[in-house]
This record gives structure tokens, sequence and C-alpha cells, in this order.
């Protein structure tokens, strides 16, 4: 169950905004505690612009919350990106997994997805690489046919990571999006890996001069 936000959140949020502007906002924070996504999307823009608010001032276990109803609302928002964001590295996995999930459910920023392709073949925790191919493969939901050349092309190149780990949720993500796998398989000798990745190497070109 949704955890009812502190007291001292919602006092200084209502506190903060005109008088017009407080019942949208007990609004939003009604809907916020009910974890009503579907209410929230149809405030839209005035929605997030409380729960950015509202995200800002929380405790972590009140942002993990956010971040989960960002993703759920689907709606592309640079102002939820901006709050997002700076969760991205965050010590709490919890909050750290939330917010990468949500990323890609507000924003069609080229950054999200250089940050995802860096996360999935560079972090130390196995289990928030696996996430950052989740991200990639099921998230990106404003990405147009274009920006997603760049996620092709960094799923491929980590194909070639050194680590088995990386190359079997690499796969997984690309056979997810594409529905392929070129033969790909994460423990197979390097040489038939390097076949089967010339052989994606090569189907991207043939994506891009499609496009």
């Amino acid at each position: 169950m949704f955890r009812r936000l502190s007291l001292l959140v919602v006092a200084v949020l209502l506190l903060s905004v005109p008088v017009f502007a407080e019942e949208l906002s007990q609004q939003v924070t009604r809907l916020v505690e009910a974890d009503d996504a579907d209410g929230l999307r149809v405030l839209g823009d005035e929605a997030i612009a409380s729960m950015v608010w509202l995200y800002e001032l929380s405790e972590e276990s009140e942002r993990i919350q956010l971040a989960n109803l960002f993703y759920k609302m689907g709606l592309r928002s640079p102002v939820a990106e901006r709050a997002l964001v700076r969760d991205f590295h965050s010590e709490n996995v919890e909050l750290r997994l939330a917010v990468q999930y949500a990323l890609g459910r507000v924003s069609d920023d080229p950054m999200v997805i250089e940050t995802l392709l860096y996360t999935l073949e560079n972090d130390r925790d196995p289990l928030v690489r696996d996430k950052a191919a989740c991200a990639l493969a099921y998230d990106q939901i404003h990405l147009d046919a274009k920006a997603k050349v760049r996620v092709y092309e960094g799923l491929i190149a980590a194909l070639s990571n050194p680590k088995s780990q990386v190359r079997a949720v690499s796969i997984q993500a690309l056979s997810i999006l594409t529905g392929e796998t070129k033969g790909f398989h994460a423990l197979f000798p390097e040489d038939r890996r390097e076949r089967s990745i010339a052989m994606w190497q090569h189907w991207l070109e043939e994506y891009r001069a499609k496009l």
C-alpha cells in the first residue's frame, strides 16, 4: 500500500503555493497517496509540477514511490527528468532502479540513453547492469526510429564486453527490441561471437539506410 506522504512535506507544499492552487495540490497529494497513476495522468503537466515539488522535498522512500508513479504515467516531461536524474547514482539501490526505469518513460533525452548504456557496461553491481538493459529494452517509449539507432548501436557494442553477464543481458535486450539474436550467445567462443556481432553490425547499417 502506498505510504502516506509525511505531514511536513504536504504542509510545506501547501504553504508554498497560492490559495487558488491549493485545491490542485491537495488533489495531487491524494492521488499520489492512492497510487492513482490514471488520475494523475488526466491532470497532466499540472500534476507533474506538483509531483516534482513533492519529489524534491521527500525522503528516499517517498521518492521511490513518486518515481514509480512517473513510470506508470508515461508522460514526457523535462521537469520530471531533471528531478529524477539527480538520483540516478543514488547509493539506495531501490531508488536508483526506480529512477532508471522511470527516466525512459518521461524523457527522450539522448543523455538518458548514454547514461543507461554506460551503466550497462560499467556499473559494479550486476543487478544495476541488468536493470539498465531492461530499461533500454522496455522503457524508452518516447524515442523515434532515428533515436533508437543509438540504443541498438550501444547494445551491439556491449556484445563485446568482457563480462559474460553484460553480453547476456545485451543480447536479451536486442532480442526483445528486434525479435532476433543473429545466433549470438554470451558463452560461445569469441570467434563465434564475433561472427554474430558482424551480422548485427550489418543489420544496423541496413536499419540506418532505411531511415
